[in-house]
């Protein structure tokens, strides 16, 4: 396996990656573009005694060159990745003020020209903060606005960029019991931050080791002592799941708020840090009926997308579903925020749907994504803390699965904290079966366990299993994407009993 550390450069590179492609399309710059003003404000001062001391917020926005006090245009709020900064250069966004949007781009805490330390999408720090660049915005002479101090506003980003959106959204809920924002365009981010970087209390080691080390320089006292922490121990820290416990929509939705404005969730169906479940559970659990009527959720093949070693994984590149749509994501974002800022008949196809491209390159269009088909699979023995990956045969092709697959039985575990990995894979026999999308999900049990029923989540998929290909699910004692992280003891896991629950679609575009 692969160490966490010989894997940096492989993985600067992946991210470097995600975020040209989040960002494509908005630097392009034209002859005579014009200056984006630079401007700070006020942010919550930190209160940490080794950090405290008073925080701006900076900003670069872009006003389109026709938009006037009597010339009013609505605004796109757009913020950064993870270790990243705002877009300021000339002709940028050029698209965006093409159409007729301005755009203000910011730094968040932490990060570029902004001060403070990041608090990963807190609603009493970063949370705040978008409520004051808010305020901000609806200042500007030349923002359409809806009432006073209420802008008509629309967010872009991606990761870290499309956190901030649903953080400042939710925030204003729980001040004001709405949101000024109009509409929402988050591309890969999450729903829960604790379930996506350390599922079952798993750490998906690959990925925090990174997120580490391209934010040391922002990090809070709590981040690094909880780092450090899980290095000596290999446990995730109970004060990171306090720490990150109120940073996403799963927080929200458990205080009873939801967002009632229509959402553009763009993700990577093999996306394996904030996974292709994460945008299903925003869609499914963080938007109101109404809104999800009004809202699409595109499943793209790409994201944080790092390819699985071990056990080896598949995917291939590209955004059918997007095409599909609106010929590109591109335009399927302009005319989305068209018909929700702007006033734009509203000819978008697919609303309420989900679009997941599969791991073979064609884009389904579903209803639903719950599981409607049950296999019966034989009992499964595996080894923990070492050992090789075993694929066991669920069904023959031809099959379409779209959605969120479980595996229903008796789990018993002999070792303390006993930990597999489980995926569903496809291939022609056990031995050439690759994991669907590159992702893999732990199934822990702490203590010694002589038989208990569970449930347990595997990675959500969209895939055609073609005739002659068989659909198999696969059980590991290893994953690279948990590297260091399997079981602390050796010992063997025995599930029994076993039903997997299969998204077969009852219908399909």
């Amino acid at each position: 396996m692969l160490s966490v550390f010989s894997r940096f450069s492989l993985l600067s590179l992946v991210t470097a990656l995600v975020l040209t492609a989040v960002t494509a399309g908005t630097a392009a710059a034209s002859a005579g573009a014009h200056e984006p003003d630079d401007v700070c404000i006020p942010g919550v001062p930190e209160t940490d005694p080794l950090d405290a001391g008073p925080v701006e917020i900076c900003m670069s926005v872009f006003q389109p060159a026709d938009a006037a006090g009597n010339n009013r245009v609505p605004v796109l709020l757009h913020s950064h990745g993870w270790g990243g900064s705002r877009t300021s250069s000339p002709g940028s966004f050029q698209r965006y003020l093409d159409a007729g949007f301005g755009v203000v781009s910011f730094d968040q805490r932490g990060f570029g020209d902004s001060g403070g330390k990041a608090h990963v999408q807190d609603p009493e720090f970063e949370g705040q903060d978008v409520i004051a660049v808010i305020d901000y915005i609806a200042g500007l002479d030349w923002v359409e606005r809806k009432g006073p101090d209420d802008p008509v506003l629309g967010a872009i980003g991606g990761s870290y960029g499309g956190g901030f959106q649903l953080a400042g959204a939710f925030t204003e809920i729980a001040r004001t019991g709405d949101t000024r924002f109009d509409a929402l365009a988050p591309q890969i981010t999450w729903h829960s931050l604790p379930e996506s970087l350390a599922p079952q209390e798993v750490v998906r080691s690959s990925w925090t080791s990174l997120l580490y080390a391209a934010g040391a320089g922002a990090h809070t006292s709590t981040v690094h002592a909880g780092f450090a922490e899980g290095v000596a121990t290999g446990d995730w820290p109970a004060t990171m799941d306090e720490f990150f416990r109120e940073n996403g929509p799963e927080f929200h939705v458990e205080q009873g708020r939801k967002l009632d404005i229509p959402v553009l969730l763009r993700q990577g169906t093999s996306d394996n840090l904030f996974a292709l479940d994460q945008a299903i559970k925003n869609f499914d659990r963080a938007l109101t009926g109404k809104a999800r009527r009004d809202s699409l959720l595109v499943g793209y093949n790409g994201g944080h997308a790092l390819p699985n070693a071990l056990p080896a994984g598949d995917a291939v590149a590209g955004d059918a579903c997007s095409e599909r749509l609106a010929g590109s994501y591109q335009e399927l974002e302009l005319r989305f925020f068209a018909e929700h800022l702007q006033g734009a008949p509203p000819e978008l196809d697919g609303r309420g749907q989900y679009h997941l491209m599969t791991a073979h390159g064609d884009c389904l269009t579903v209803d639903s994504v719950a599981p409607t088909e049950d296999y019966t699979l034989p009992d499964i023995t595996t080894t923990t803390a070492a050992g090789v990956p075993r694929a066991v045969p669920i069904a023959e092709g031809p099959l379409t699965i779209a959605g969120t697959p479980y595996l229903d039985g008796v789990v018993t575990a002999l070792g303390l904290d006993s930990r597999a990995f489980l995926a569903l894979s496809v291939g022609t026999t056990p031995a050439d079966a690759r994991v669907i999308q590159n992702n893999m999900l732990p199934h822990r049990e702490e203590s010694l366990n002589l038989g208990a029923q569970r449930s347990i989540e595997l990675p959500s998929v969209a895939v055609r299993v073609p005739e002659g290909e068989s659909l198999f699910l696969t059980v590991s004692p290893v994953s690279d994407m948990f590297a260091l992280h399997g079981s602390r003891t050796p010992g063997g896991m025995q599930l029994t009993d076993l039903t997997v629950r299969l998204p077969v679609p009852q219908r399909t575009g």
